[in-house]
């Protein structure tokens, strides 16, 4: 392992002691990788009318960004100084899915800036990813919740197109789900973290990873080993993906 690797798990709180627990991925480890029925594409709740959710279907990035900066489609948007609604590469391979911006991303309009985005800028370069680059990172709710509480279910179901839309457009080649509201809003189903890691979900036909948030991360550094071990499963589905493709 490379002395820039060694430092980047540090940096994750790792340290040295973490090593990839297999070599590149063969044919028959992919057979092997676990993977569960397809759910269902999520629907927002009957009882919910988001305001966008009528014709965001056809917008192209340009009027989708104007969309959600204006949206006032849930209370979120009352204390909020400005939508995030996504950052990175528009054409990715790796689309990871966040809860909601914090004080700074609302600050600065763009996800993933604080210690958090620190930790998941480092979680990125441990599987040798940048983010813009192949990556694009986004929020399943792009205003900030008060006092960064969890999203409630009328909030993700009122954003939730935006992040349906961003997903049509980019056509991942993998989806990693950070979090809890993240991952329930792309499966559409409750999920608990624990159980989903190391199983490979679907939406639309894009397979979905789930993990820990990189501010749960923050709170709880004993997971962060769990979380390494999650994306070396990610990458190894990512490289099962391309290897498909090109035989």
């Amino acid at each position: 392992m490379s002395a820039r690797r060694d430092s980047i798990l540090r940096e994750m709180g790792l340290g040295p002691l973490w090593r990839l627990r297999a070599p590149s991925v063969t044919p028959a480890a992919v057979e092997e990788l676990p993977v569960i029925a397809p759910l269902p594409d999520p629907v927002p709740p009957a009882d919910v009318q988001p305001a966008p959710a009528g014709d965001v279907a056809g917008l192209g990035w340009e009027a989708l960004t104007e969309r959600i900066v204006a949206c006032r489609a849930c209370a979120l948007c009352e204390q909020r100084r400005q939508a995030v609604p996504g950052v990175g590469d528009r054409q990715a391979d790796w689309l990871f899915v966040g809860e909601g911006p914090g004080a700074e991303e609302d600050a600065r309009g763009e996800p993933f800036v604080g210690k958090a985005g620190k930790l998941l800028d480092a979680m990125l370069a441990a599987i040798g990813l940048q983010r813009g680059e192949g990556v694009y990172i986004a929020n399943t709710v792009k205003c900030r919740p008060p006092a960064n509480r969890t999203p409630e279910a009328d909030e993700l179901a009122a954003c939730f197109p935006f992040l349906a839309r961003q997903i049509a457009l980019i056509q991942p080649r993998l989806i990693v789900a950070l979090g809890r509201p993240a991952a329930q809003s792309l499966l559409n189903t409750d999920v608990r973290i624990a159980a989903a890691r190391g199983r490979c979900f679907d939406y639309a036909g894009i397979p979905v990873v789930v993990t820990y948030h990189p501010a749960y991360l923050l709170r709880n550094p004993a997971d962060k080993a769990k979380a390494w071990e999650d994306l070396c499963f990610a990458r190894r589905r990512m490289r099962q993906s391309i290897d498909g493709e090109t035989r």
